[in-house]
């Protein structure tokens, strides 16, 4: 089993990814900007203060782990968009202080950079409201960030077009730079099964030092 912190362990996406690898019998460090709010409590689960955009305390969440996942995005709304990018170069900086021991970094990503049409990202669909641009292309800076890192194993997960959560099924399908969507051209995917492709991803690595992304 592994030993895994998840940064950002309060949101309902990092609730989730905590619930599902717990449930598979898998270490946990809930890492919270306040540990006395955050109110689950599980065998195998720890909890920890900690903050995404400070290098050196990422660092001491990660030492010791074989993952660090982070799960830090807009969730919060658009005045958070403007802390993914930083927050994606002071987790990588973190785990970079610690060289050889330095765990693998999984970061929840963004859907507005992905195709939606050869040449056409989610981001150019129109009628989108300012405030989801904002953290979609927030996102987007991120990622580009992750393409340039060559000396720290990084995998960021793009889930669908929309997340929310729902049923567990344990079912998905892959993509890499290209929305995932049914035969209707929706794209969807639980929080629950969002978790479960994460998990899966720890659990049997297939995408080091790249991109993917999940929907149903």
């Amino acid at each position: 089993m592994a030993s895994i912190a998840v940064i950002g362990a309060g949101g309902t996406i990092g609730r989730g990814i905590v619930s599902e690898a717990l449930s598979r019998g898998h270490r946990v460090t809930a890492v919270v900007r306040d540990p006395s709010g955050y109110t689950l409590r599980a065998e195998g689960l720890t909890v920890a203060a900690g903050d995404a955009l400070d290098p050196a305390a990422v660092a001491r969440v990660a030492q010791g782990q074989d993952v660090l996942v982070s799960a830090v995005g807009g969730g919060d709304g658009p005045g958070h968009a403007a802390l993914i990018e930083p927050a994606a170069r002071a987790l990588v900086e973190g785990v970079r202080t610690l060289g050889a021991a330095a765990p693998r970094l999984i970061a929840v990503g963004g859907a507005g950079s992905l195709e939606a049409a050869p040449g056409v990202r989610v981001w150019d669909s129109p009628g989108l409201p300012e405030g989801l641009l904002q953290i979609m292309h927030a996102h987007g800076d991120a990622q580009d960030y992750y393409n340039g890192v060559e000396d720290v194993r990084w995998t960021v997960l793009s889930p669908a077009a929309t997340i929310e959560p729902g049923d567990r099924t344990g079912s998905y399908r892959t993509g890499t730079e290209q929305l995932v969507t049914d035969d209707e051209g929706r794209s969807r995917i639980s929080v629950e099964d969002y978790a479960v492709a994460l998990v899966d991803e720890i659990e049997t690595p297939r995408h080091i030092g790249r991109r993917f992304t999940v929907a149903h």
